[in-house]
């Protein structure tokens, strides 16, 4: 923990120094103190940012800030982190040399089912949604993640949990090299994207047929998309068992 702690600060750190040289100005807590914290949260204490400020406070000397304090100045880093995340993407992306991608979605419930009448953070028929690998319903979001075929994040999209998989997939409009693979399951289904999509960019989506389809795989494009799929659950599963049991939050 001791050695994440200090690989997390110092590349935050060189990150925003080198995206952002001049700070606005001094803040009681440096942003990447504020985003080291938030990270740290998230990887060993299940969300907990006060968790996570006493670890910080304790054993790395930060100084203290109020919770609201902390809050406001981390929802302004909002735009901040996505920049992080998608710009350690598009690293991978180059570094991944086969250029094969995966897709898969799963759902963020802000609250369960019963108590959806007395959400106060969402209201609508727009966030209930259908988990078919649960089979169950849920009210909440709905994250698009698409990775590696070796199961390491580059983007993601989140959305109401209502909307379909192939809407999230058209609104994420991923970046991908030329001649790059995306292999999806039956959900991501749409032959006219699929068209648009290898003739503009010259990337294949690969998805599972159903059954019934009226354009089926052949029998070697079926088992390479159930090969590079194999490890797209334990990924998400590695992403989900970090959450909390219940999600604590105050605005959506």
């Amino acid at each position: 923990m001791t050695e994440q702690t200090v690989a997390m600060y110092c590349f935050i750190d060189d990150f925003l120094r080198a995206t952002r040289p001049q700070a606005p100005h001094k803040r009681h807590l440096s942003d990447a103190e504020l985003l080291t914290t938030a990270l740290l949260a998230a990887r060993f204490f299940g969300g907990n940012l006060a968790a996570a400020r006493r670890y910080m406070q304790q054993h790395w000397g930060m100084k203290a800030l109020d919770k609201s304090g902390f809050t406001r100045q981390l929802h302004r880093l909002h735009e901040t982190l996505k920049q992080l995340f998608f710009s350690v993407g598009q690293h991978l992306k180059q570094l991944n040399t086969e250029a094969r991608y995966v897709i898969d979605s799963f759902p963020v419930a802000v609250c369960d089912n019963v108590r959806i009448r007395r959400s106060q953070l969402l209201q609508g028929e727009a966030y209930r949604g259908y988990s078919a690998s649960k089979r169950r319903y849920f009210y909440g979001f709905k994250v698009q993640l698409l990775m590696t075929h070796d199961g390491l994040p580059v983007e993601f999209y989140i959305h109401a949990g209502s909307e379909a998989d192939i809407t999230g997939l058209k609104a994420l409009d991923p970046q991908l090299p030329e001649g790059s693979v995306v292999y999806a399951d039956a959900a991501y289904t749409d032959y006219a994207l699929e068209e648009a999509w290898y003739e503009a960019e010259q990337v294949a989506l690969m998805v599972d047929r159903r059954k019934n389809s009226k354009r089926p795989h052949e029998p070697w494009q079926n088992f390479l998309i159930q090969h590079f799929r194999k490890g797209v659950e334990t990924t998400i599963s590695q992403i989900t068992e970090r959450f909390p049991k219940s999600i604590h939050a105050v605005t959506a």
